[in-house]
């Protein structure tokens, strides 16, 4: 499992990869522009060259590009749905352009408009960007939180989008330890993690599961509010250890989007509780 963490990537894109290193990052998420406006970032090419160069020296595992938090594929509104594919479709070419493994994004809500109102929206726009995908830059869907017309929720929302797009073969999924939890998935029990995942290898295939983002949860199990919190400090602490130790999740990209101490994001200490954490819970696997 390559631990790691959401990065800023402000002074150029190819920084992501020194401030990974430097707190101890395998894997890194990054923004391909700024996550509060809708303009894509003017990035200079030579940028993407030095960051596949970085990557490599520095050996991260993984690297992926979140799509702006904006985007709401099921969107009602024409103007915010043209905007967020549009922004998808940035973040994926330059996703492409710096040889991340994936494109993370959550598909959005259909404001009440309905599950299959929305997905008249959300398909299309979903194979537009897949497009624009390649082999080895992959579109992920998120499994989302959240109450009300939430798209994403439950891994049977997400293998309904996967099988109308034909179960594309650059599309796969990102967990969140979090969001499963809040949305009744009690991560930090074995049996009901397995279980999850039998449904996912059953629905989708687990060989289709590219990404984990690792986050303890401020709120109780089922609430369905997104509330992340920092590594031990949450509802699950200790117990997230069964999530970051479950032999069916090692070899992936585990990405924290934490808030770290100052609220600035996940630092070298959230990074070291995290692998420590599963250190642990390897540990006790090993004993049983």
């Amino acid at each position: 499992m390559f631990i790691g963490a959401h990065v800023s990537s402000s002074g150029g894109i190819h920084t992501a990869i020194d401030r990974a290193a430097a707190i101890g990052a395998e894997s890194l998420q990054l923004f391909t522009q700024s996550p509060r406006t809708w303009r894509p970032t003017n990035h200079d090419p030579a940028t993407f060259e030095r960051f596949r160069e970085r990557r490599a020296e520095e050996g991260i595992g993984g690297v992926l590009c979140h799509a702006l938090y904006l985007c709401n594929l099921a969107a009602p509104n024409d103007d915010v749905y043209a905007k967020s594919v549009a922004a998808l479709e940035s973040t994926m070419d330059v996703a492409r352009a710096i040889g991340a493994d994936g494109v993370v994004f959550h598909v959005g809500s259909h404001l009440g408009s309905g599950f299959e109102a929305g997905l008249e929206r959300v398909l299309p726009a979903m194979a537009q960007v897949l497009r624009r995908s390649s082999e080895t830059t992959w579109l992920l869907m998120e499994n989302s939180a959240g109450a009300g017309g939430t798209i994403g929720r439950s891994l049977d929302e997400l293998a309904t989008l996967f099988e109308r797009l034909d179960r594309h073969p650059r599309l796969g999924v990102c967990l969140d330890s979090c969001h499963l939890y809040v949305s009744g998935v009690d991560v930090a029990d074995p049996a009901a993690l397995d279980a999850c995942l039998d449904e996912l290898d059953s629905a989708i295939g687990l060989e289709r599961l590219r990404a984990l983002h690792v986050n303890d949860s401020a709120a109780p199990l089922g609430s369905n509010r997104d509330r992340h919190a920092n590594v031990g400090e949450g509802v699950l602490g200790e117990r997230l250890g069964v999530f970051l130790a479950c032999p069916r999740l090692q070899g992936l990209p585990a990405v924290l989007e934490t808030a770290g101490p100052e609220n600035r994001g996940p630092d070298a200490d959230e990074v070291r509780k995290a692998k420590e954490l599963r250190a642990r819970a390897l540990k006790r696997r090993a004993r049983r």
